[in-house]
């Protein structure tokens, strides 16, 4: 069997090595803060099995386990705040200082005033259990309409946790299995230390799953995304014309486009600088995006080109959009002092026909079009695409022959 300083040694190795991973990927992603929670909470829980070994060369006081339990307390609460972080939860550093608190005045309590070893274990193992117990639902829920596979994992390791919790407080209460001893472990209490240990080392694994999936999941909105006004790229309109061209063509239902043009740029560039021309750029996106409706998609398509989709809309409600665009640029022009830049747009639209069918390219000549028309009357203005109506078929010739008949 192996000793207690070799199983706690095992133990402090074990969170030192996690407190490092968690402490690199907490330095190279400075904007995924649930890694400082989960880097904490392995240091913690570092600290507390050290504080633990001490126990052996103080085998006359119990202040080293009073303090390694509280810090083991500790360890879960911070995990637990991680998992809440991860998933855009409020975080409630009174409720950790609760839990933490309640706990270690339990352990004082039973230790100092009624020294009972069941107690202590009930104190501790409800305090470990409970935060625990909170995460379980938003680590087995889905979330966007997906599960996390890394989040499920650290949900069901949880739960095993918790089992071995019940399991290693059973048999401090009843006895079974050969008590309960920070001291002298039995046969049964070293293969739970090392259990746990392998578990501990799999939760972790669980979070850095969520972590290297949070951060795929950013580096491919990223790709999908404008750098400069932060609304979709041309990558992701055609992508997102190429699924409401499939959708429209099953269901039939029509789906309206916008093409905007910013009337002027290239002197806003010329008089006043790249710098100038890029903050008119996101001043517009910040405009257009108050008169967009849910499910509306801006997308900025290069230079001063703007795309707006309408998911399951008409003409006619295409041209209302475009009416509330314009009217909230020239409603900023005229607030326009100084130094400030007038903002003037044109704007095409279009709507997707059957004829068009699942080719995106087709209704954006469409709207392209639109905008030329528009362009045409004078700018600072918006035009529909209202597709030619067939030709009329020419009148067959008539013979003289006919002719004569019919006088």
């Amino acid at each position: 069997m192996l000793s207690v300083p070799t199983l706690w040694t095992v133990f402090v190795i074990n969170f030192l090595a996690l407190g490092l991973i968690w402490a690199y990927v907490m330095g190279s992603y400075p904007s995924f803060e649930a890694a400082r929670f989960w880097t904490g909470s392995a240091f913690v829980a570092a600290a507390g099995a050290a504080s633990a070994m001490l126990r052996v060369v103080m085998p006359d006081t119990l202040v080293p386990l009073l303090f390694a339990g509280t810090a083991l307390i500790l360890a879960i609460c911070l995990a637990a705040m991680g998992v809440r972080k991860f998933f855009n939860q409020p975080v409630s550093w009174r409720h950790t200082v609760l839990v933490t608190g309640l706990g270690a005045a339990g352990l004082c309590f039973f230790t100092f005033v009624h020294d009972s070893v069941p107690a202590r274990m009930t104190v501790f193992t409800i305090a470990q259990t409970l935060p625990m117990a909170l995460s379980l639902k938003l680590l087995l829920s889905r979330h966007d309409g997906r599960a996390n596979p890394g989040a499920r994992l650290a949900g069901i390791v949880s739960i095993v946790i918790m089992v071995i919790f019940a399991a290693r407080l059973f048999g401090a209460v009843t006895g079974i299995g050969g008590g309960f001893s920070y001291m002298h472990f039995s046969p049964a209490q070293s293969v739970v230390i090392l259990v746990l240990v392998f578990l501990s080392m799999s939760l972790n694994f669980g979070f850095l799953l969520m972590a290297m999936d949070r951060l795929r999941n950013e580096v491919a909105d990223l790709a999908l995304l404008d750098d400069l006004t932060g609304v979709a790229n041309r990558r992701h309109l055609v992508q997102r014309l190429t699924e409401e061209c499939a959708r429209s063509e099953r269901s039939g239902q029509p789906f309206a486009l916008l093409v905007i043009d910013l009337d002027g740029f290239k002197g806003i560039n010329d008089t006043y600088g790249h710098a100038a021309g890029d903050a008119c750029l996101q001043h517009f996106t910040l405009m257009a995006q108050t008169r967009l409706r849910p499910g509306d998609m801006l997308a900025r398509t290069g230079g001063d080109e703007f795309c707006i989709v309408l998911p399951s809309s008409t003409l006619r409600e295409g041209a209302m959009i475009a009416r509330r665009v314009l009217e909230v640029c020239r409603a900023d022009a005229e607030q326009c002092t100084g130094n400030d830049i007038p903002i003037a747009v044109s704007i095409g639209v279009a709507q997707w026909t059957r004829e068009m069918g699942a080719h995106p390219d087709r209704l954006i000549a469409a709207a392209d079009h639109a905008l030329y028309d528009a362009k045409k009357a004078g700018r600072n203005g918006f035009a529909t695409y209202d597709a030619a109506p067939p030709l009329a078929p020419e009148p067959e010739p008539v013979s003289d022959v006919a002719l004569r008949k019919r006088a």
